[in-house]
Protein backbone atom coordinates (compact mmCIF):
# COMPACT_ATOMS: atom_id res chain seq x y z
CA UNK A 1 0.00 0.00 0.00
CA UNK A 2 1.14 3.30 -0.75
CA UNK A 3 2.33 6.26 1.89
CA UNK A 4 0.74 8.74 0.36
CA UNK A 5 -1.73 9.20 -2.39
CA UNK A 6 -2.34 12.73 -5.16
CA UNK A 7 -5.19 14.95 -4.46
CA UNK A 8 -6.55 17.08 -6.93
CA UNK A 9 -9.13 19.76 -5.49
CA UNK A 10 -10.59 21.53 -8.62
CA UNK A 11 -13.24 24.21 -8.24
CA UNK A 12 -15.47 24.95 -11.50
CA UNK A 13 -13.45 28.17 -11.96
CA UNK A 14 -9.58 27.29 -10.65
CA UNK A 15 -7.34 24.64 -9.67
CA UNK A 16 -7.85 25.22 -5.45
CA UNK A 17 -4.71 22.71 -4.56
CA UNK A 18 -2.95 19.70 -5.60
CA UNK A 19 -0.57 17.53 -3.61
CA UNK A 20 0.27 14.42 -1.82
CA UNK A 21 -1.85 13.39 1.41
CA UNK A 22 -2.33 10.57 3.73
CA UNK A 23 -5.83 11.00 4.31
CA UNK A 24 -8.87 13.07 2.78
CA UNK A 25 -12.14 13.48 4.75
CA UNK A 26 -15.37 14.65 2.86
CA UNK A 27 -18.68 15.06 3.36
CA UNK A 28 -20.89 12.93 0.47
CA UNK A 29 -24.33 12.26 0.15
CA UNK A 30 -23.86 8.70 1.78
CA UNK A 31 -22.03 10.73 4.84
CA UNK A 32 -18.45 11.75 5.55
CA UNK A 33 -16.28 9.84 3.96
CA UNK A 34 -12.19 9.88 5.08
CA UNK A 35 -9.73 8.08 2.08
CA UNK A 36 -6.26 7.17 2.69
CA UNK A 37 -3.69 5.51 0.28
CA UNK A 38 -5.07 2.06 -1.42
CA UNK A 39 -8.82 3.02 -0.53
CA UNK A 40 -10.95 1.05 -2.68
CA UNK A 41 -11.79 3.29 -5.90
CA UNK A 42 -14.98 5.52 -5.33
CA UNK A 43 -17.46 7.45 -6.90
CA UNK A 44 -19.58 9.98 -5.29
CA UNK A 45 -21.54 13.12 -4.77
CA UNK A 46 -19.88 15.63 -2.57
CA UNK A 47 -22.20 17.72 -0.07
CA UNK A 48 -21.87 21.38 1.37
CA UNK A 49 -19.12 20.54 4.24
CA UNK A 50 -15.65 21.34 4.81
CA UNK A 51 -13.15 19.03 3.11
CA UNK A 52 -9.91 18.78 5.54
CA UNK A 53 -6.61 17.41 3.80
CA UNK A 54 -3.60 15.70 5.71
CA UNK A 55 -0.77 16.53 3.44
CA UNK A 56 2.35 14.25 3.25
CA UNK A 57 4.00 16.85 4.89
CA UNK A 58 2.58 16.77 8.14
CA UNK A 59 0.17 20.19 7.19
CA UNK A 60 -3.30 20.50 7.15
CA UNK A 61 -5.52 21.80 4.36
CA UNK A 62 -9.07 23.01 5.00
CA UNK A 63 -11.30 24.12 2.34
CA UNK A 64 -14.75 24.73 1.84
CA UNK A 65 -16.53 23.13 -0.73
CA UNK A 66 -20.10 23.21 -1.88
CA UNK A 67 -21.52 20.42 -4.47
CA UNK A 68 -19.43 18.51 -7.04
CA UNK A 69 -18.30 14.81 -7.20
CA UNK A 70 -15.36 12.82 -5.74
CA UNK A 71 -13.44 10.16 -7.56
CA UNK A 72 -10.43 7.75 -6.40
CA UNK A 73 -8.41 5.25 -8.52
CA UNK A 74 -5.19 3.92 -8.50
CA UNK A 75 -3.89 6.65 -5.54
CA UNK A 76 -5.55 9.80 -7.16
CA UNK A 77 -8.22 11.13 -5.60
CA UNK A 78 -10.22 14.30 -7.35
CA UNK A 79 -12.33 16.47 -5.52
CA UNK A 80 -14.19 18.39 -8.61
CA UNK A 81 -16.83 21.00 -6.69
CA UNK A 82 -18.77 23.66 -7.70
CA UNK A 83 -17.57 26.60 -5.38
CA UNK A 84 -14.39 25.70 -3.40
CA UNK A 85 -12.27 28.24 -1.07
CA UNK A 86 -9.23 27.54 0.84
CA UNK A 87 -10.13 28.47 4.63
CA UNK A 88 -7.35 31.16 4.44
CA UNK A 89 -8.87 32.73 1.68
CA UNK A 90 -12.19 33.28 3.67
CA UNK A 91 -12.99 36.58 5.06
CA UNK A 92 -14.67 35.55 8.17
CA UNK A 93 -16.19 38.84 8.39
CA UNK A 94 -17.88 38.93 5.33
CA UNK A 95 -18.78 35.49 6.02
CA UNK A 96 -20.38 36.16 9.06
CA UNK A 97 -22.27 39.23 7.58
CA UNK A 98 -23.62 36.60 4.50
CA UNK A 99 -24.79 34.82 7.30
CA UNK A 100 -26.70 37.29 9.12
CA UNK A 101 -28.37 38.23 5.65
CA UNK A 102 -29.15 34.94 4.87
CA UNK A 103 -31.09 34.48 8.24
CA UNK A 104 -32.61 37.44 7.67
CA UNK A 105 -33.90 36.93 4.17
CA UNK A 106 -34.84 33.60 5.09
CA UNK A 107 -32.30 31.89 2.34
CA UNK A 108 -31.10 28.24 3.74
CA UNK A 109 -28.90 27.82 0.37
CA UNK A 110 -27.11 31.30 1.62
CA UNK A 111 -27.22 30.30 5.10
CA UNK A 112 -25.65 26.93 4.99
CA UNK A 113 -23.03 28.18 2.35
CA UNK A 114 -22.06 30.76 4.86
CA UNK A 115 -21.55 28.47 7.35
CA UNK A 116 -19.38 25.82 5.57
CA UNK A 117 -17.43 28.60 5.22
CA UNK A 118 -17.15 29.77 8.58
CA UNK A 119 -17.04 25.93 9.56
CA UNK A 120 -13.54 25.73 6.90
CA UNK A 121 -12.10 28.64 9.00
CA UNK A 122 -12.66 27.17 12.67
CA UNK A 123 -11.66 23.48 11.45
CA UNK A 124 -8.59 24.69 10.19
Amino acid sequence: MAAELHVELVAADRQVWSGEATLVVARTTSGDIGVMPGHQPLLGVLESGPVTIRTSDGGTVVAAVHGGFISFADNKLSLLAEIAELSEEIDVQRAERALERAKSEADASAERRAEVRLRAVSAH
